[in-house]
């Protein structure tokens, strides 16, 4: 992590968070990791309409819910929670037991801003919450590679509606499809020879040519597009 990002991390408050999860033991476990790092937990939830209404309540800036909930599943609640107005600030990370990819794919269109499984480190954990905060996009590299291999278009494919890639400088599209493979913006930085700065930039560049919420969209529009590709992953 870099000093102006540990800056942030300090400078800024907290961010606060819902829990929506069926097992008492694990939103016990994501409290306390997340409360001994000074992240409050300000709502738990055990199923998804409970977190929809436990964010709508409490207006949290992260949201960490399950996928396979009773009475409605965490895709559906994602998808009500970044649809309401009054829960415009929230980002929603995902957290499951299951690496299969079409819960990641249906995590990410309905607006996820991360996917992790479960048996990440609490130090991981905390990193997450933090890094989805400040807007960015979070993917384990693994996820990311079955990802593109069950979803990536084939060659030839159109774009889908609004999506004018021939609008990007081919910077920016090299900076999308490295961004497609996962790396976060350090890593960029880092591949580019480039500062974090002119890195988000570059990102926030690309959402506003092809009208995208975030870069999650983004990783989502270049499978959908055929810009990335399997025989072209670099992990």
């Amino acid at each position: 992590m870099t000093g102006t990002a540990g800056l942030t991390e300090n400078t800024a408050p907290p961010p606060k968070v819902v829990i929506a999860d069926d097992q008492a033991l694990v939103r016990g476990g994501f409290r306390m990791i997340l409360g001994a790092a000074g992240i409050p937990v300000v709502a738990e939830a055990a199923d998804g309409a409970e977190a929809v209404a436990a964010v709508l309540k409490y207006r949290p800036d992260v949201a960490l819910i399950d996928i396979r909930m009773p009475e409605m599943d965490g895709i559906e609640a994602t998808r009500r929670i970044l649809a309401a107005p009054s829960a415009s600030g929230c980002r929603v990370l995902i957290l499951t037991t299951f690496d299969l990819d079409q819960y990641v794919y249906a995590a990410l269109t309905a607006g996820a801003s991360g996917f992790l499984l479960k048996d990440v480190s609490p130090e991981q954990l905390v990193a997450a919450v933090r890094m989805v905060r400040a807007g960015d996009a979070l993917l384990a590299p693994s996820i990311t590679r079955r990802l593109v291999e069950r979803f990536a278009a084939p060659a030839g494919v159109r774009p889908a509606a609004g999506a004018n890639l021939s609008d990007l400088t081919p910077r920016e599209l090299e900076v999308l499809k490295l961004l497609a493979h996962g790396l976060s913006n350090a890593e960029l930085a880092a591949e580019f020879t480039l500062s974090e700065a002119t890195i988000k930039t570059h990102v926030a560049r690309i959402l506003a040519k092809l009208q995208l919420r975030d870069r999650v969209q983004a990783v989502v529009l270049a499978y959908e597009t055929g810009l990335v590709g399997p025989k072209g992953l670099r992990r």
